[in-house]
């Protein structure tokens, strides 16, 4: 598998993604499970079909362009292949020196933000620290470690070791990484608004913020056709206060991520199974969608 690994990441990026694409279609139509979550999600949003099948393909590519990001040799610089819009804006928060907390939903190449900071920030200013969770193979444990221990870019493991590190960091006037929509273990995440239905939702991100007085910044990297590359995003976020409670913290941070989705629906992972119980968690812990919504 490692060896199919390493002779994936030397195809052009333009091949990976026209590959993944029709990968991305194959499990479509052979998963009625995935079929049913991925069409659940995007009616929950409240989107148009048409606007959200666009990321059947992408889930497709996203999968397809790991060789490719995860061997690229760290002394070859993504070049042409990066764009970026916003930038001004964590040049001026690293400015401030109070640490940045780099908040991005599933969208887009999100593997893509943290090199990309690190090529152009890290060496000059301040290493990113991103969270991760340990493959469960051994071979794929050491591609991703390799990949991720890049120059300039620390690992934090999802842990109450790793959650220090990145307070240590941020501490420091350095960035830290983290994917807010992603569904937490149980007791470490409260029930929030998701697109209007309950979401169990992590309260690591507001702790971080409201802990530190960090800044927040959103960033998403937009794939962009034909292989050409991405363009990295990086938008305003909403202030965290200090004495904000922890559902009413996640909720805002919920908000955040949905206006970035719907600024390209198409790039989302609508296949992502958002609305989850955490495990060891009593299903009857959620609230209604109903009763939320008359709260």
């Amino acid at each position: 598998m490692l060896m199919l690994f390493r002779l994936l990441s030397k195809f052009p990026l333009r091949l990976l993604h026209a590959i993944g694409a029709v990968a991305g279609w194959l499990v479509y139509a052979a998963s009625p499970s995935y079929r049913e979550r991925y069409r659940a999600n995007v009616q929950i949003a409240g989107l148009p079909w048409a606007a959200a099948r666009g990321g059947i393909a992408e889930a497709g590519r996203m999968i397809a362009e790991i060789p490719w990001l995860w061997m690229r040799p760290a002394s070859v610089p993504l070049g042409n292949k990066l764009q970026w819009r916003g930038i001004e804006l964590i040049e001026q928060a690293l400015a401030q020196g109070r640490g940045l907390v780099l908040l991005t939903p599933h969208l887009g190449c999100f593997e893509i933000c943290a090199q990309a900071y690190a090529e152009r920030f890290a060496s000059a200013q301040a290493p990113i620290t991103v969270l991760f969770r340990p493959a469960k193979q051994a071979w794929l444990r050491r591609v991703v470690d390799d990949s991720r221990g890049r120059p300039g870019v620390a690992t934090a493991p999802a842990s109450l070791a790793g959650v220090r590190q990145m307070i240590r960091a941020l501490r420091q006037g350095q960035s830290i990484g983290l994917l807010p929509d992603q569904v937490p273990p149980h007791g470490l995440g409260v029930w929030a608004p998701f697109f209007g239905r309950p979401a169990y939702t992590m309260t690591l991100a507001a702790r971080l913020l409201q802990q530190t007085g960090a800044t927040p910044l959103l960033i998403w990297g937009e794939r962009l056709p034909k292989g050409e590359g991405y363009v990295v995003h990086v938008l305003q976020a909403p202030p965290m206060p200090a004495d904000l409670p922890a559902e009413s913290a996640a909720s805002l941070i919920n908000q955040a991520m949905e206006q970035m989705i719907r600024l390209a629906p198409h790039q989302y992972l609508w296949g992502y199974n958002r609305y989850k119980h955490p495990r060891g968690l009593d299903v009857g812990a959620a609230p209604a969608a109903s009763s939320k919504q008359e709260a």
